[in-house]
């Protein structure tokens, strides 16, 4: 593919960079200054931020216009998104939402279904996350143990949910339930919508190294799920939640993103930094910004020939997986770059005005320990090296002593 703008994309950009300047005052900027002291009114700044985007038509992009979508071209999305990261708007406040649940809404959801929040997800009037990784079944998605009983119409659901990201802000998830433990492990789940302000429901945040809390965990005690909100058929779960995971894996990477700080924000401290450093040191700093960029420009345009292939038709498939195993590397090396590069300082929070340490506030080092959970999102480099070898590769698969097994049977969880 031609990574160049064609005439129209280059008409578009300019379009997009003429709404965001003209939405500037309504928009979260990553150098505006100290964040919000209340966290309640930083949420509601970054909601806001994403339904002034909705409403210029810069969110849903690729999505079709009967999802309230602008049916334009995922070459299009991408450029939405470079130009935010050039406007310094932050992520997008349903990231989870856009880039994981409302696919799997869009493909397994009923058409009341799709009327009732794709619009809203797209505003960010509803807020979205994804219950899925358990304590005891996180790479092994399929060992799940939170359970939902059928009573009447409606779904009983008891159990546990941990790394939730977004959770102690959602109004909505997708969750994946064990339904039917007589059958194999894969064979007997099914998919809901569930409302995270539901009776029953508890979200714990979980702090993190870095100080934030993005992951929680989620517990249900006698949550009751109407049919109605049923994603698929009951122990059809495991087909739906593909539809999630490969779409996930897509969006945290796979889709060529930079997973945080770009290889053109490391350029931009590079030049700062570097020429202060002793000779001896700048051979072995521009060599670390170097690997950093080879690995970070071929993981995004790599992505785009991904993206190219699903626009013209195709779905996400495994491939994916090697897009997020590369882009999770990737960003890493940008980051502990980054990192190093600021020297003495990176024990400081440095402050909004250091161009080149891009946006200040600690963002090199936020990101460096942010990036470990990313590592882990979506499947672990270990799950992924295993998906790329079996279904990519086509190798032998490992051995599954459990995968038929009814998953109430003794031995047949690890």
């Amino acid at each position: 593919m031609d990574f160049d703008d064609t005439p129209d994309e280059a008409a578009y950009r300019a379009r997009v960079r003429d709404l965001l300047a003209e939405h500037a005052a309504d928009l979260v900027h990553l150098d505006a200054g100290e964040e919000a002291a209340d966290a309640r009114q930083q949420e509601q700044a970054l909601r806001r931020t994403q339904r002034v985007l909705a409403d210029a038509g810069l969110v849903g992009v690729a999505w079709a216009a009967e999802h309230g979508g602008q049916a334009g071209t995922l070459a299009q999305q991408a450029i939405v998104g470079q130009e935010l990261a050039r406007a310094r708007v932050p992520s997008l406040i349903n990231h989870i939402g856009l880039g994981m649940c409302g696919p799997t809404v869009v493909a397994h959801g009923t058409p009341e279904q799709h009327e009732r929040y794709l619009a809203r997800l797209l505003r960010a009037d509803d807020v979205w996350c994804q219950l899925f990784s358990e304590p005891a079944s996180g790479s092994d998605l399929a060992a799940l143990r939170t359970t939902a009983v059928r009573d009447g119409e409606d779904w009983v659901v008891n159990g546990q949910k941990v790394w939730t990201t977004l959770a102690h802000v959602a109004d909505f998830g997708v969750l994946l339930t064990r339904t039917d433990p007589d059958r194999p492990k894969h064979g007997g789940l099914t998919m809901f919508v569930v409302d995270m302000h539901a009776p029953g429901v508890t979200v714990r945040p979980l702090r993190q190294m870095g100080g934030q809390s993005d992951f929680n965990e989620v517990f249900f005690d006698d949550v009751r799920i109407p049919d109605s909100e049923r994603l698929g058929e009951p122990g059809e779960g495991w087909r739906v939640a593909l539809t999630t995971l490969l779409n996930e894996r897509v969006a945290v990477g796979g889709g060529g993103n930079d997973l945080g700080l770009s290889v053109e924000s490391l350029a931009r401290l590079a030049r700062e930094a570097v020429p202060a450093l002793p000779a001896e040191r700048q051979v072995l700093a521009r060599q670390a910004v170097g690997r950093a960029a080879v690995a970070a420009l071929a993981n995004r345009y790599t992505g785009y020939r991904r993206l190219t292939a699903i626009s013209q038709g195709g779905l996400p498939g495994p491939e994916a997986s090697a897009g997020k195993l590369a882009g999770t590397a990737a960003a890493k090396l940008v980051s502990d770059a980054g990192v190093r590069l600021l020297g003495d300082d990176a024990v400081f929070a440095v402050g909004p005005g250091d161009d080149g340490r891009e946006g200040g506030a600690g963002r090199w080092q936020r990101n460096q320990a942010w990036l470990p959970g990313i590592a882990i999102a979506g499947g672990t480099d270990e799950v992924l090296r295993n998906i790329i070898g079996e279904r990519v590769l086509g190798l032998p698969p490992e051995p599954r002593e459990d995968k038929h097994r009814p998953f109430n049977a003794a031995g047949s969880t690890r």
